[in-house]
């Protein structure tokens, strides 16, 4: 798309900005551009793509926005790990604001924990800090044969 000229590019253009205006209500299809430009974008992963979901390492925003406008969908960014079964939090898929987890899955509470020796605190402003506690039925129950690392790892 980027070595596109004249009325390719006048057309990607508009389809980026009336695609984009539209994400920000959570829609991130159009039946004309998407037939005219998205088409061969969205049939590189098999045409039928309804929502991707990440849960790696964040994403930066802008990427996040620019693959909702080419493959047609939401992403979900979801938070876990191994010792909760993976997914804790996720993004609703109609939230048009990327860049946060979501909330926590409905089986699972979590609570921040200060951690005062490091200068994290539930109260910083903006942002709070801490260290992240889970409880529920999908969190891990120990370490295989390593008593030691599950005292390490619970804190009532």
């Amino acid at each position: 798309m980027e070595e596109a000229t004249g009325c390719k590019r006048w057309l990607i253009n508009n389809a980026f900005a009336s695609k984009e205006a539209s994400a920000r209500n959570a829609v991130y299809t159009s039946g004309c551009y998407d037939a005219l430009i998205f088409k061969k974008v969205k049939a590189l992963l098999g045409g039928r793509v309804r929502i991707m979901v990440t849960g790696s390492a964040p994403i930066d925003v802008t990427v996040l926005d620019y693959l909702k406008i080419c493959f047609c969908c939401s992403i979900q960014e979801g938070y876990g790990l191994t010792e909760s079964s993976a997914g804790s939090c996720i993004t609703k898929a109609e939230d048009p604001n990327a860049g946060h987890v979501g909330g926590p899955i409905s089986n699972l509470r979590i609570r921040l924990k200060d951690v005062p020796e490091m200068q994290y605190l539930s109260s910083d402003k903006p942002y709070p800090r801490g260290e992240v506690c889970m409880k529920g039925p999908s969190i891990f129950s120990g370490y295989f044969l390593r008593d030691d690392k599950t005292a390490e790892a619970f804190d009532e």
